[in-house]
């Protein structure tokens, strides 16, 4: 992300109108800049190739400022996150049908020693968080165990963890009741204690 890129998600919604108008734009200007490291991050984390997930975030924000510009600012996380899950949940959908694609047409071609097609598939693990974040090894284990729970549970690991929403925030961003909320995050942390170990908090 650039901050080119960021003054065009904030230019998506411009209008020739006051200094009110002016400010606002200022004030989403100022939360894209501070909410896009961690939104990379847990991007990232979800597809496991950064330019995946740059385009996610990228998008997300372009979103919020079409769709939600006009919003008190306090509503700006949660819509914002919900966008990015949304978009992660579509990558990933996208990516389980080319897969079967791929493998049907792996076994069409299986009598034929041209896999052109196949080889220039984009791959879609890509390179891992620990060789682009350059993290510790326990943070390495962290991500990949994150990134191997179930959907739900991760989003409300991540939310709740990595951006530190509350409970009724994140509620919101993944369009679920609170409760949810508490279960998903709840089996996601025993899930991770039982791979991990009991060292990690």
């Amino acid at each position: 992300m650039t901050v080119d890129s960021l003054n065009y998600a904030v230019s998506c919604t411009a209008k020739p109108t006051g200094a009110r108008t002016l400010q606002k734009e200022r004030q989403l200007g100022e939360f894209l800049a501070e909410v896009e490291r961690r939104a990379l991050r847990i991007a990232e984390i979800a597809v496991r190739d950064r330019d995946e997930a740059l385009d996610l975030v990228q998008d997300a924000m372009i979103k919020l400022t079409r769709n939600y510009s006009g919003r008190s600012s306090d509503e700006w996380t949660p819509l914002f996150y919900r966008i990015l899950q949304n978009g992660v949940r579509d990558w990933h959908r996208r990516q389980a049908v080319r897969n079967r694609v791929m493998v049907w047409f792996q076994k069409s071609k299986s009598d034929d020693d041209d896999q052109d097609v196949i080889a220039a598939a984009p791959d879609p693990i890509g390179r891992s968080p620990d060789e682009e974040l350059q993290n510790s090894e326990a943070m390495r284990d962290l991500e990949l165990a994150v990134h191997d729970l179930p959907t739900r549970q991760r989003e409300a690991f991540m939310l709740r963890t990595f951006e530190c929403l509350d409970v009724a925030g994140t509620a919101v961003a993944m369009g679920c009741s609170q409760g949810s909320v508490k279960t998903h995050y709840s089996r996601a942390v025993h899930a991770l204690r039982e791979r991990l170990g009991e060292h990690w908090q």
